[in-house]
């Protein structure tokens, strides 16, 4: 396992979450936290189908890891009464791969994939007319005994869910008519699920405690819900009956993870800008050189959070730390921006 992969703070699966995550999902629209304009208008698009006894529509959910794509997908299937295949991009190699699950589904059921960007692009073409036909045409052996066949497909419903929707084909995102960017949440929304969370536990957290691990949560539940777990084990070892705000910001100092959620890893790569560049701009690939890690991984895991808080900024030139990321760490702002 990577370094990226043990950061606490990362809204990306370990290993040891499947289950945990699998135990503190929602199953229906009404105990979804967050979200709440998409699922208003979830809630209307199921009402509909339901009432005329159709497939749903294709849906397409897009947006950072660790909000809840996955979860919102099985949400679907359960409103609508059907059952649901779940697969990933990386998963369907070939052809073949993605007939034997369209083979498997009854009229109505829910196809999920996740990370459908990484779709190989074959096996993308075949789900073209799938998706919007229900039926798909391959062709069977090879050379001379090489002939095409047409499999009808029942009406389903194809869930995709992608942290990059800018990497989908303009073909594939235009065949899903559902198109869903879920944001990251408020501190209110994630104070809930953390009390939702600790309720499942069966651990007792105050408001204070609540909303102390909400903040540091990056607006992230699978972030939330990873601190709870870790800050309850503080809490037993303190022979505390439930968790409150002193054992939450101990337990998170110990972590490395401060006041609004910046870890070691966050802080070192600021850090670098500003004491080897000035602030910036610097290159992704000469930053990356400097903390030891690569490209892809600070663009995907390190920048979006450090962005969306304003802490850093891209330019034509490079990447820059703006006033606010000085101000944080207790620099002097002393750059132009």
């Amino acid at each position: 396992m990577s370094d990226n992969d043990e950061r606490i703070v990362s809204p990306h699966d370990v290993d040891d979450e499947p289950n945990l995550e699998q135990s503190l999902r929602p199953q229906y629209l009404d105990q979804y936290i967050g979200q709440n304009d998409i699922k208003d208008e979830l809630s209307v698009y199921i009402t509909a189908a339901k009432q005329r006894e159709e497939s749903l529509d294709h849906v397409l959910l897009y947006g950072p890891p660790g909000l809840g794509k996955t979860t919102l997908a099985m949400v679907i299937a359960n409103e609508l009464g059907v059952n649901v295949k779940t697969t990933s991009g990386p998963a369907i190699e070939k052809s073949g791969d993605l007939l034997s699950l369209l083979n498997e589904l009854n009229p109505g059921d829910v196809l999920f994939i996740d990370e459908i960007h990484r779709l190989p692009k074959a096996v993308e073409e075949i789900l073209y007319s799938a998706m919007e036909d229900f039926f798909v045409d391959i062709v069977i052996g090879q050379g001379p005994t090489a002939h095409p066949v047409h499999f009808p497909l029942p009406p389903f419903t194809l869930i995709g869910a992608t942290t990059q929707a800018g990497m989908l084909s303009a073909p594939l995102r235009d065949r899903f008519g559902i198109v869903e960017h879920m944001n990251y949440y408020e501190v209110s929304d994630l104070q809930s699920i953390v009390k939702r969370t600790a309720d499942i536990f069966n651990i007792s957290i105050q408001d204070q405690g609540a909303i102390e691990v909400a903040l540091r949560s990056r607006g992230t539940p699978r972030i939330a819900n990873r601190l709870l777990k870790r800050i309850r084990d503080f809490a037993q070892v303190a022979n505390k009956d439930e968790i409150d705000l002193e054992i939450v910001r101990y337990a998170l100092t110990l972590l490395k993870v401060d006041s609004i959620g910046l870890d070691a890893t966050d802080i070192k790569l600021l850090k670098t800008m500003i004491e080897f560049y000035d602030g910036g701009p610097v290159g992704l690939n000469t930053l990356a050189a400097n903390i030891g890690e690569d490209a892809d991984t600070i663009a995907e895991m390190y920048e979006p959070y450090l962005l969306q808080i304003g802490f850093i900024k891209r330019t034509a030139r490079g990447r820059m730390v703006t006033s606010t990321g000085y101000q944080h760490l207790g620099y002097p702002n002393n750059f132009k921006n």
